[in-house]
Parts: C-alpha cells; sequence; structure tokens
C-alpha cells in the first residue's frame, strides 16, 4: 500500500519506519524541513514540505493512490482538518487523525474520522497499571454504546471453562491475552494462570459484568 503522513515528529517518523520495513511505500509531510531529520539515512520515502491540509501538497504526496492517510501533527485542528480533506475530497477510506484534546475525539469520532486522542489514552494506560483492579476499558464505538474492556478475574476461574465465565457473567469474552498474545477462545477454551479476559459488551453492563468475574465460580451470581 501506499500510505501519506503528515507530521514527521517523533510518532510520524516511527511510523514511516515501520510501514517501509512492512513493505509499505511511504509519503511524509511536514511545514519544516528539520523535521525530517528524524528519518534514517536509507528511508526511501518521500520528504514533502508543506501543510497536510493543503490538497496541492498531498497530491505531490500521492495521496490519489494512498490507501490510507495519518495525521498525527502537534495541533489538533490541522490533523483533523487534512483528515477531512485526504477523505472527502481525495476519498481515502482509511483515515486516521491523533488527537491530544479526548473531547475534540468523541466529535470528530461521530463525524466518522477514527481518532487516536493520546492524553486520554496515556492516562487510560497509567491508571490501569497503577489501579489494575476492576475494569479496564479499550475501545469504545463512536456512539459510547459497546465497550472492548479487559476485566479482572477472580483466581478460582483458572481451569473453567470459557463457556462457565460467558453464562455468569451473561455476555460475551472477545479474546483472552495468554503469554503476550491473542487467543480468540472457543466455550470449549479453559482459562490458564495468567490469561487476560476481554470483554464485548455494552457500556452500562460492565459493572455487573466485573462483579460477576471477580466472584468464585461457585458464588451465586446475581
Amino acid at each position: 500500500m501506499h500510505i501519506v503522513i503528515m507530521g514527521c515528529g517523533r510518532v510520524g517518523s516511527t511510523l514511516a519506519h515501520i510501514l517501509e520495513d512492512k513493505g509499505h511505500t511511504v509519503a511524509i509531510i511536514d511545514q519544516s524541513p528539520e523535521a525530517f531529520r528524524r528519518l534514517r539515512g536509507g528511508f526511501k520515502g518521500r520528504r514533502i514540505t508543506g501543510f497536510g491540509f493543503d490538497r496541492d501538497v498531498l497530491v505531490e504526496a500521492g495521496i490519489e493512490q494512498a490507501s490510507a492517510f495519518v495525521a498525527v501533527s502537534s495541533g489538533d485542528n490541522s490533523n483533523i482538518i487534512s483528515a477531512r480533506v485526504a477523505r472527502e475530497t481525495f476519498g481515502v477510506e482509511n483515515v486516521v487523525a491523533r488527537i491530544y484534546d479526548p473531547r475534540r475525539a468523541e466529535v470528530y469520532q461521530r463525524l466518522g474520522i477514527p481518532t487516536v486522542a493520546t492524553v486520554r489514552w496515556t492516562a487510560d494506560q497509567m491508571i490501569r497499571r497503577l489501579l489494575p483492579e476492576g475494569v479496564s476499558s479499550l475501545w469504545r464505538d463512536p456512539t459510547g454504546e459497546v465497550v472492548l474492556a479487559e476485566v479482572q478475574t477472580d483466581p478460582k476461574w483458572i481451569g473453567a471453562k470459557v463457556s462457565a465465565l460467558e453464562e455468569a457473567a451473561k455476555t460475551r469474552v472477545a479474546y483472552l491475552s495468554r503469554m503476550g498474545e491473542a487467543l480468540v477462545p472457543t466455550g470449549d477454551t479453559v482459562i490458564q494462570d495468567g490469561d487476560v479476559v476481554h470483554v464485548m459488551a455494552p457500556s452500562g453492563d460492565l459493572a455487573r459484568i466485573n462483579d460477576a468475574v471477580s466472584q468464585r465460580p461457585d458464588q451465586k451470581v446475581e
């Protein structure tokens, strides 16, 4: 694929290197020529000086052939404007923008622009490490109604089948994290020591689900 990146900061340059290593062609845009110094000497992609929401700049970057567009500059407004130009003017379907203000992120998600709200994401990751108990929301759909969440299970669930946990919690286990890898379970999959359980559920059900899985399998779940 050809991928256009706006912003050659630490995130943009890292993405450019990773994508190129995976065999994709990359064009990276930044308003400062000095920013391209972050790119390694062997980088083969295009370096375009300019603004990512400038149509001529985007055309020079190959946006008309691009399969994806990423906006990771330091400005929320620039990221969103350029993402909308890429999608609405050039028809790029796979578009994502970095947003520092999580309140704006929710608005733009509803407009159909996938966003990564870095401040909120970082805070959530910190909270997960400081307060590991309970439910940790990993993803929400744009409406906020459906959540992918990590739940903390009672150790007594080790050795039980996933189907038993699903029945007790009245929910669906989306996947397990096992020894650093993701595993999509069947009902007969047995929960092992160290497994991290992730559920997909309505956001309003998370408290109930957490109460259920934090109890021993032989306890009655209300």
